[in-house]
């Protein structure tokens, strides 16, 4: 944990915030090899890196109905009932977020507007092999339902038995997943991308992976659309003197857990606070089964900035921009209008960022590195796409005839101009 001190309207430095860059030239140039290794293989090459980096030879790739239904079996009720209530929220939640169609005809007789589509195919990845993320499934599915795409491709790594952990299938059952691969890293992303024998390519590809499938997803970007380009996690806490230590140790630990290169921040006024905090995460570090990974992240990625006043604790988060952002300060709501950049925020002491993980609805694939400057959590409108419609009548395009002339002419376009005039000319008209 390091503890920087900032002057009154002080912003933190790249350097101060343990930023990287998001592009990783070593995890591109693996990831380009891989690529073109699918390009040319297909599913051959997926086999070999199943074999090289997941330790397990496939003969398919594809996950039947049966070990989908005996997963749901395996599985205990209460987290399949969990699960199920996660599901209702997420729906809930992304059910307000669906836009309609718009049409507008102006007097002239001019009729302008949108047209708003499902996209026909979508692939998820899903991190995989020794670990869960079945709340990752409903995060990235369930929007997309909720769009009306037709085709939900989910691509997993196997377990080294080859198989998928039950309630990550569990999860994809309910979230109207229609094609389960075993497949993962950027092979994974490739094969989403441009198609293989066994699996089909898709329109778009969303949800998280390690530094090498975000460099697949960002070397295949253009050729199919992705969501973004996802970094380490991170979460910043905003605190003053009213903030419980203990709710703020845990909650950065609970960010750290996720991988060594988590990134913490805690911005606080008050500079007493720090020593508890510290002595609580010590506490809780104690007792954490993933003891090794949460060290590891606290210990280099754990930054505190400690601001001589609120503009300046607020300057500090707006800059940081970071995925989630918890403000544990008197009265927060007072406070959410000056929040500018964040992924997420949650508000007060009994919204810790785990409810946003997995039940309140919200979506959690939130942007990463400082770009919830520019970026939007994942939603509905990711999986749908906006088609502009124009439908000019003759008394409009009359009516709109000379301006179109004279930008075409300052642009020096001349069959601009001459496509509006030439459909006068046999009517006598100039």
């Amino acid at each position: 944990m390091r503890i920087e001190e900032l002057d009154s309207g002080q912003r933190p430095t790249p350097e101060q915030m343990n930023r990287s860059r998001t592009s990783n030239q070593q995890a591109l140039e693996v990831a380009g090899r891989i690529i073109d290794d699918v390009l040319e293989h297909g599913d051959e090459a997926l086999r070999k890196y199943s074999l090289e980096f997941d330790k397990v030879r496939l003969r398919e790739f594809r996950v039947s109905d049966i070990d989908i239904i005996k997963a749901s079996k395996s599985v205990p009720k209460s987290v399949q009932d969990a699960l199920k209530s996660a599901a209702t929220r997420i729906k809930e939640f992304h059910m307000r977020q669906i836009q309609q169609s718009w049409f507008v005809t102006r007097p002239d007789g001019a009729l302008l507007g949108s047209r708003i589509t499902p996209l026909e195919s979508v692939g998820i990845y899903v991190p995989g092999g020794r670990a869960s993320y079945p709340s990752t499934v409903l995060m990235n599915a369930i929007p997309a339902q909720v769009a009306g795409v037709t085709r939900i491709v989910m691509v997993t790594p196997p377990r080294e038995d080859g198989s998928i952990d039950p309630v990550t299938l569990v999860a994809a059952q309910l979230a109207g997943v229609s094609e389960i691969y075993a497949v993962g890293g950027a092979q994974a992303i490739a094969a989403l991308a441009y198609g293989t024998d066994e699996i089909p390519a898709v329109d778009k590809i969303t949800g998280p992976g390690n530094e090498y499938v975000a460099a697949a997803k960002r070397l295949v970007s253009g050729d199919v659309g992705i969501d973004m380009i996802a970094g380490p996690s991170e979460v910043l806490i905003l605190a003053d003197e009213d903030a419980d230590p203990s709710f703020i140790a845990i909650d950065l630990l609970a960010q750290a857990e996720h991988d060594p290169k988590a990134l913490t921040y805690l911005v606080t006024t008050d500079e007493d606070l720090v020593d508890e905090v510290i002595e609580r995460v010590e506490y809780y570090l104690g007792q954490s089964p993933r003891q090794e990974i949460t060290k590891a992240s606290i210990d280099k990625n754990c930054i505190v900035f400690i601001c001589p006043d609120l503009p300046t604790a607020i300057l500090a988060a707006n800059t940081v921009a970071p995925e989630h952002l918890e403000i544990l300060m008197d009265q927060p709501l007072e406070l959410l209008g000056l929040i500018k950049n964040a992924g997420a925020v949650f508000l007060g002491p009994w919204t810790p960022e785990s409810v946003g993980d997995y039940i309140s609805g919200a979506n959690h694939t939130l942007p990463t590195g400082g770009t919830a400057r520019f970026s939007s959590p994942l939603s509905v409108d990711d999986y749908v796409k906006k088609t502009n419609v124009i439908s000019y009548s003759f008394a409009a395009l009359q009516n709109d005839a000379r301006a179109i002339e004279e930008i075409a002419g300052a642009e020096k376009l001349w069959a601009h101009g001459k496509a509006v005039t030439v459909r006068f000319e046999d009517r006598g008209e100039d």
